[in-house]
């Protein structure tokens, strides 16, 4: 029987380094920061780190708008830091996993620079450029774009420039154009960049919105849709079918060739930001032979419904279309969207049920840097965002996007990481931290929680533990339960003669019912009991048994 590789076995920490521990006293956080807290990531529990970009970057968009791939931004540290930041995490025996923009540059990158100076120079074909329309096919007066393509964030991805009386392509922002990965050279270039990072001990690259790599080779126009605003499973918005810009059969053969070229250095993980349905998922994995992507993200989770009958649902479906040896992805925040414990009301209790599922269900876990101590978004006003994002919605009220759900303002769930009750939350020594620290920091706090036996903190660290010591946990099968009472989940996980059982109450009355012996190996509080074949579970209760 073959084993499981390390990428289906492992536990994910993502650290947005500009917000995680500030070293020299800037206001921003740095690689030197990070290295300062890899004990108590160790201790925590969590295997891998997933860093959000440091490379060399104007910021626009805060990293993910890269101007050199194989330099670090100087505000992050230098190259020789990241060398270290790879070596220091290795030595712990854990696993650094870096952030990989492939679809776009920067801007200010030497390569747009030159791509964009004139129409024969020697990279004048690594981007996407286009002429405008003639006059007889123009939509109206001023409309010359080439066609009628929407970027990811609204409006034309269209810009132009009078150096080559040219539009460029953009899926996401106007700063960050798309490479042209039908040039064999930029393909070749950034599978060399690839290749630097691995050479230098990276252990593998979360890849930023991988499914918009190729666009339509002809340039057609997008179909309309009814659709305005994009979901996890349809990805048209702004009344436009997303059918020659996202999700092309390219894309899905490009993510073997970088699997391949993975390869080369062993097992690697390659984790997608993907959107567009779990079929579009299982097809970047490798639709049959797993020979894709190791893991994908499956975003439509981020919008749960705290209830026993949806997680039910979202795991039949999930167990349907990633059966092993495909391994899902387990997440409930991220550096864009809003933290998991705002979806839950701040309530703690509900926090800890969350993350008992998350870190027992078949799947890996990933959790966003400060959802361990339970870190609240901050609300902050559009006009002052140093996010980019909102600055093209400012037209809209704020209450129409708080009633949609969604997180248009990405600063506020990016604020400084809560160490303790000290000033700037022991984040930074700064007068003035880039973004400002949550209110609550005195209360919601790693120092703090760190003490409290029962705190959220320790929940997580306990249940990192209990999943390291059971191979049922990491990389077993999994079987719902029938027969419970109502608002109570439950599922078996195996591996070889262990088998593991989980329950857990979503409602907020207690529960009592007959259970097959088993012992007790971890319960989410003190009324949460198994005797004499019977269990009991307090209301928000849960509890792991060894069979």
């Amino acid at each position: 029987m073959p084993t499981t590789s390390w990428y289906h076995k492992t536990s994910i920490y993502q650290i947005y380094p500009r917000s995680y521990d500030d070293s020299n006293g800037d206001g921003i956080g740095d690689i030197q920061g990070i290295i300062k807290k890899l004990d108590y990531v160790k201790r925590l529990g969590f295997e891998t780190i997933w860093c959000s970009p440091f490379f060399a970057s104007p910021q626009a968009d805060f990293g993910y708008d890269i101007s050199n791939y194989t330099d670090i931004a100087p505000e992050y540290g230098a190259l020789g830091d990241a060398l270290q930041l790879i070596e220091e995490v290795h030595k712990r025996g854990l696993r650094i996993v870096f952030d990989m923009v492939m679809n776009h540059t920067s801007m200010e990158h030497p390569w747009f620079k030159e791509s964009r100076s004139s129409r024969d120079n020697p990279k004048a074909d690594w981007y996407l450029w286009r002429d405008p329309l003639p006059s007889p096919f123009r939509r109206g007066a001023g409309d010359e774009v080439p066609n009628n393509w929407q970027s990811m964030t609204g409006g034309s991805g269209w810009h132009y420039a009078k150096e080559r009386n040219q539009y460029y392509w953009a899926s996401f922002l106007p700063f960050q154009p798309d490479l042209n990965y039908r040039n064999p050279e930029v393909k070749k270039t950034m599978l060399d960049t690839v290749r630097f990072w691995l050479r230098n001990g990276v252990d593998g690259f979360r890849l930023d919105i991988f499914n918009v790599i190729f666009k339509d080779a002809e340039f057609r126009d997008n179909p309309f849709s009814f659709r305005f605003i994009p979901t996890e499973t349809d990805p048209s918005a702004f009344f436009q079918e997303a059918k020659y810009t996202i999700n092309l059969p390219e894309s899905y053969e490009f993510a073997k060739e970088l699997r391949s070229v993975c390869d080369e250095f062993g097992e690697r993980l390659l984790l997608g930001e993907v959107n567009g349905g779990r079929t579009a998922i299982r097809k970047f994995m490798g639709a049959e032979e797993n020979d894709g992507l190791t893991l994908v993200f499956d975003f439509e989770m981020m919008n749960f419904k705290f209830a026993a009958d949806y997680f039910r649902e979202l795991i039949q479906n999930i167990e349907t279309h990633f059966p092993a040896p495909f391994m899902p992805v387990y997440v409930f925040s991220n550096h864009d969207r809003a933290r998991s414990i705002q979806r839950l009301g701040n309530d703690v209790r509900k926090a800890k049920l969350l993350h008992l599922l998350q870190l027992t269900v078949r799947g890996v876990p990933c959790m966003y840097y400060g959802e361990e101590i339970g870190m609240t978004n901050l609300k902050l006003p559009f006009a002052a965002a140093l996010d980019p994002i909102p600055h093209k919605f400012k037209f809209v009220p704020r209450f129409v996007f708080d009633l949609l759900g969604l997180t248009i303002n990405r600063d506020e769930v990016r604020t400084p990481m809560q160490w303790n009750a000290s000033k700037n939350a022991g984040f930074s020594s700064a007068d003035k931290t880039w973004l400002p620290v949550s209110s609550n920091y005195d209360v919601v706090n790693v120092e703090s929680e760190d003490k409290d036996e029962n705190s959220l903190l320790n929940t997580i660290r306990a249940l990192l533990k209990i999943r390291s010591e059971h191979a049922a946990l990491q990389d077993g099968s999994l079987e719902l339960m029938d027969g419970l009472p109502d608002k109570v989940l439950g599922y078996r996980r195996k591996a070889g003669e262990e088998e593991i059982g989980v329950l857990l109450n979503f409602g907020q009355s207690a529960k009592q019912f007959q259970f097959r012996s088993a012992s007790c190996i971890f319960r989410l509080s003190e009324q949460d009991d198994w005797k004499n074949g019977e269990i009991r579970l307090a209301g928000l209760g849960g509890i792991i048994l060894k069979q």
